[in-house]
């Protein structure tokens, strides 16, 4: 009984690595892909134009010809870049800040819990649109806009587990040894909100890839000229009526699936790093 029990354990954490590999890779070969795409493969050819899908168009070609199918991996590769390097700067700030207020006292905790009120009170789509805008648009207002409004929920998790961590005995020790609270921050609580860390981070990139492409789907965002799944959307929607729907479905269930695998990693990956999962 004991052994059949080690072994199912063991078959679930090999399938959770197994599906965490798999995503990785896909994800990957997606971005990888699209930044070493030739322009040519989604240029206009009007002899091709209004295509629906088939095995020489796997997504079917637009109204001047482009090839859908590369127009969306491009597409999919910048969103994933935006939404990797926006992340990645929102989650370091959550994390010092986090660190901070939970370490700090009432005083620290009462000025972040002040700004977290703030951020959230305003509608995340709003204030994103209102940054790109004032930033010029782009991609460097899309990526400033998702880092300025998504550290919130992440902080509250780490201020929470700071919190919780401030009691313990290995930090009462220091705390008798005369060990500062910065030194207590960064060798003692850091390491072990570490873990809540990496799976904030990766479920903070589908947030941000979906909001990237909101605000370019409204206009907020990218620009025309630059293929991102938002903008493709976009122009879709003009041409829904004359029944091209693939130019709007493929790029959208693409999209899908690419959040979706998002979510993946970071759910599993908490399976793998919560020490009370891990033993389900």
């Amino acid at each position: 009984m004991k052994n059949m029990r080690k072994h199912g354990i063991l078959n679930r954490r090999t399938l959770t690595l197994i599906i965490i590999a798999l995503s990785v890779i896909i994800i990957l070969a997606v971005t990888a892909a699209g930044f070493i795409m030739d322009e040519e493969l989604y240029a206009p050819h009007f002899a091709e134009k209004n295509l629906p899908p088939s095995g020489h168009h796997l997504f079917g070609t637009d109204w001047m010809g482009r090839d859908m199918f590369a127009r969306t991996v491009k597409g999919l590769s910048v969103s994933i870049y935006i939404g990797l390097l926006a992340s990645c700067a929102t989650s370091v700030i959550a994390l010092f800040l986090g660190v901070i207020a939970g370490t700090f006292g009432k005083y620290a905790s009462g000025i972040f819990n002040w700004f977290v009120d703030i951020f959230m009170g305003i509608p995340h789509l709003i204030l994103l649109i209102l940054i790109s805008l004032l930033l010029g648009k782009g991609a460097k207002g899309v990526a400033i806009g998702v880092i300025v409004t998504h550290w919130c929920s992440l902080g509250r998790i780490v201020q929470a587990e700071v919190l919780a961590l401030k009691d313990s005995q290995f930090v009462k020790a220091s705390e008798k040894l005369g060990k500062t609270k910065l030194w207590i921050a960064f060798h003692h609580i850091m390491p072990h909100v570490v873990p809540q860390f990496i799976v904030g981070l990766i479920l903070m990139f589908p947030h941000a890839i979906m909001h990237e492409s909101s605000i370019t789907f409204l206009g907020f965002g990218l620009p025309a000229e630059q293929p991102a799944i938002g903008i493709i959307l976009s122009e879709a929607m003009k041409h829904l009526t004359t029944g091209m729907w693939w130019l709007a479905v493929m790029p959208g269930i693409s999209l899908l699936i690419i959040v979706v695998l998002f979510e993946a990693i970071g759910s599993h990956l908490r399976m793998l790093l919560d020490p009370y999962s891990a033993q389900e």
